[in-house]
């Protein structure tokens, strides 16, 4: 301790070396108050501990008097005061909130394959947690253990928050919620959906499992199969292929019997997808025909020699 007293204060002497002096209010972020935090030109001194520093979130003054005391049993004898007689100490700190806890809760949840892509987690605390102040540093707060029951959606979880001794002990519940489309607007029957009409919104994974969810590119390019209105939950059994033909679509006839191809001019009397038989209106006999739609305005009768008004 001497020979250590004896070097700094050759140090402080020594022209090569300009004087210790006071910072002023300072911020610090370890549990100590160093040299290094309470003066500048610390030198080698600059690590050792002067006192103890406030909890995190927390300030405290420190007096002239007592600087001077802490400074003199480290061998520090001589600083520049600056004209202060009193420097107040804050300590930097994280504030830890059930929103910090529930995002530490989904990332466990995930890591284990519980929580999957398009999916979180409402995680609700059965007692409201205050915030705390956790030491400013990399990882405030950590998970250290967490049970979860899937079928009632209960958990507990237990966490070590830095600068704290004791751990902190949660519990709740946990609802899975997956993201599912939802109607923006109110659309009439047979509107064919763009990725505009749609917006994806939360929902309980318990209630998409139990109705069913329409995947968005299931949806875009698809017709409403009923009015539908704003805000409503979209399924699968809500949207179906748009119709190629719709009913009172003026179409072309077509028959065609080895090389020879006859055409007339029709109207649908009924819609039909590419494919599928309809029923339509031969505009020159006025006979009904069954038919099959080709394309949008064109269907074929594939049955045999029809009367095709003269053609």
């Amino acid at each position: 301790m001497i020979i250590r007293s004896t070097f700094i204060a050759l140090l402080m002497t020594s022209s090569a070396f300009a004087a210790p002096m006071l910072k002023g209010d300072i911020v610090v972020n370890a549990a100590v108050v160093t040299v290094g935090d309470m003066f500048d030109n610390a030198g080698l001194a600059a690590e050792d501990a002067l006192f103890r520093a406030p909890k995190p979130g927390t300030s405290g003054n420190v007096s002239l008097a007592d600087i001077n005391a802490a400074a003199a049993r480290i061998g520090l004898e001589t600083f520049e005061t600056r004209g202060l007689d009193t420097i107040r100490v804050s300590r930097a700190a994280t504030v830890v909130d059930e929103t910090t806890l529930a995002e530490l809760i989904a990332a466990d949840l995930a890591g284990r394959g519980i929580l999957g892509a398009g999916m979180s987690a409402d995680t609700l605390f059965a007692t409201p947690v205050p915030a705390l102040n956790a030491e400013a540093v990399a990882q405030p707060v950590s998970i250290v253990n967490l049970r979860y029951l899937p079928g009632t959606g209960a958990f507990s979880a237990r966490f070590a928050i830095a600068g704290i001794e004791q751990p902190l002990d949660v519990s709740g519940t946990i609802e899975l919620q997956i993201e599912a489309p939802h109607l923006i607007g109110s659309f009439p029957a047979g509107t064919v959906l763009t990725a505009a009409d749609v917006v994806m919104r939360p929902v309980p994974l318990r209630f998409a499992e139990s109705t069913g969810v329409a995947r968005l590119e299931d949806l875009v390019g698809k017709a409403l199969t009923r009015q539908s209105r704003d805000g409503m939950l979209l399924k699968p059994a809500d949207v179906t292929t748009p119709l190629t033909i719709s009913k009172n679509d003026l179409v072309t006839i077509y028959f065609r019997q080895g090389p020879m191809t006859l055409t007339v001019k029709g109207q649908a009397i009924t819609g039909a997808t590419v494919g599928a038989p309809l029923q339509v209106l031969n505009l020159m006999s006025r006979r009904v025909i069954s038919a099959t739609a080709l394309a949008a305005g064109a269907v074929e009768v594939s049955a045999g020699p029809l009367d095709l008004a003269g053609l």
